[in-house]
């Protein structure tokens, strides 16, 4: 069996960026797997602005902030297999892959970079009454089948659902004369950026209706309309309040789902809020030696974060590689594990579990809130004492938030048992 000491699962930013961090700790033996027929991931088709001001300090579209990271790949000589589909992991890192050249292969590696990326929940997640006419689409299809295959997706648009994917093919379809009539979204916030509720929807005046959602689909062959109504605080339609838009084509951006079912056959625990595995603070899974970053972790904002998480992730693979050939005792690593509760209306942390002894000078610990929060404080506290706060005007569920843990602050908890992150008034 074929040996590499890192084996990469996905060629997209967070793939590229650990491949890249992995060399740069000195691991020359890795090996990326991509699915697609070429390396940048889902950046590929995101031909708008915004990518790059954390990382590159200048704005760069999707196919741009992917070349540079192609071209550090490529500069490093890191070797990549195209339309290779991984099958299986195995929990002693056993990676199964397919591809037309070789056919059904299997590799051990010294250590695995999960970085597969999410997928986007289709419309049978929805149960939404109607036929199956065409014109039914998420937002990503319809953004691959308009930038890279050169398609115009329909003429009359309703988008359901205000992700940021949903609210830039707002503003893509309008610009290619499209007319979006309206964008619904169940929950009573945006799913999105503020930004780009600004700069796709305000900017062009399309309506954004929230605590709306689609009730029913019209048409058989091909979509003629939907009929749209608003909903209760348990997200059940409220009669009479119904509106019908007619559309050929509907647009959903309902969520993303971490892409995770290679995880869960190498027997990972998952994490039931964000869908994508448990880690602690070096992004290690409870199966050792595989880590996890990027989308495939927990659905970001910017691809900035994805980028810095992942060569995290690169890092810390590259270090148990080489702990490994050293032989260096597993007990050595262990140290004072302490897990990170989210409440009050934080719904989650990444990582889960922090090794005090073990970590880094610092940590950043990443997290969505529950709800749109006004004048609150995101409060740290060691067991039940609060040793940090921080004013924040607004707090949405489309804008992750992230608070930076100092190894130095553990020193006078010898004995802590909890870190708990959450939301508070005063």
């Amino acid at each position: 069996m074929t040996y590499h000491d890192i084996v990469i699962i996905g060629g997209g930013p967070a793939g590229l960026s650990a491949a890249a961090a992995a060399r740069k700790a000195g691991v020359q033996d890795i090996l990326i797997l991509e699915r697609d027929s070429v390396l940048g991931g889902i950046l590929n088709q995101c031909i708008h602005n915004g990518f790059g001001l954390h990382t590159f300090k200048e704005e760069l579209t999707g196919p741009e902030y992917a070349a540079r990271y192609i071209a550090m790949v490529e500069e490093e000589k890191i070797p990549y297999k195209l339309n290779t589909i991984v099958a299986d992991i195995s929990g002693n890192r056993e990676v199964t892959y397919i591809n037309r050249e070789e056919g059904l292969v299997t590799i051990q590696a010294g250590a695995v970079i999960l970085a597969m990326g999410c997928r986007e929940r289709p419309r049978g997640a929805l149960n939404i009454p109607g036929y199956r006419p065409a014109g039914i689409y998420s937002a990503g299809t319809a953004q691959r089948l308009m930038n890279i295959e050169g398609y115009r997706v329909g003429n009359e648009v309703v988008i359901l659902g205000s992700g940021d994917i949903g609210l830039i093919m707002a503003r893509r379809m309008t610009l290619e004369g499209a007319k979006v009539k309206v964008v619904a979204e169940l929950m009573p916030y945006s799913g999105g950026l503020k930004r780009n509720i600004v700069q796709c929807l305000d900017d062009y005046g399309i309506p954004l209706k929230l605590s709306h959602t689609v009730v029913q689909i019209h048409g058989k062959e091909r979509l003629t309309g939907v009929t749209i109504a608003e909903v209760d605080e348990n997200r059940a339609p409220i009669p009479g309040t119904e509106e019908y838009y007619s559309c050929d084509t509907l647009l959903l951006s309902v969520g993303l789902i971490p892409e995770n079912e290679l995880s869960k056959g190498a027997g990972i625990s998952m994490n039931r809020i964000t869908s994508g595995p448990n880690v602690d603070d070096k992004l290690e899974t409870d199966a050792e030696g595989i880590y996890a970053c990027g989308n495939v972790l927990h659905v970001h904002d910017l691809v900035d974060f994805v980028s810095q998480e992942a060569a995290l992730a690169g890092t810390n693979a590259a270090a148990y590689v080489k702990r490994t050939k050293e032989s260096v005792p597993a007990s050595e690593g262990k140290g004072h594990k302490v897990p990170l509760a989210a409440e009050n209306g934080v719904r989650y942390t990444v990582p889960q579990t922090l090794n005090v002894d073990a970590m880094q000078d610092t940590v950043t610990v990443r997290f969505r809130v529950a709800d749109v929060y006004k004048d609150r404080y995101i409060s740290v506290y060691y067991d039940d004492k609060r040793v940090s706060k921080k004013k924040k005007k607004v707090l949405a569920p489309g804008e992750m938030e992230q608070v930076v843990l100092k190894k130095s602050s553990f020193a006078e908890y010898p004995d802590l048992r909890k870190i708990t992150i959450c939301t508070e008034v005063e």
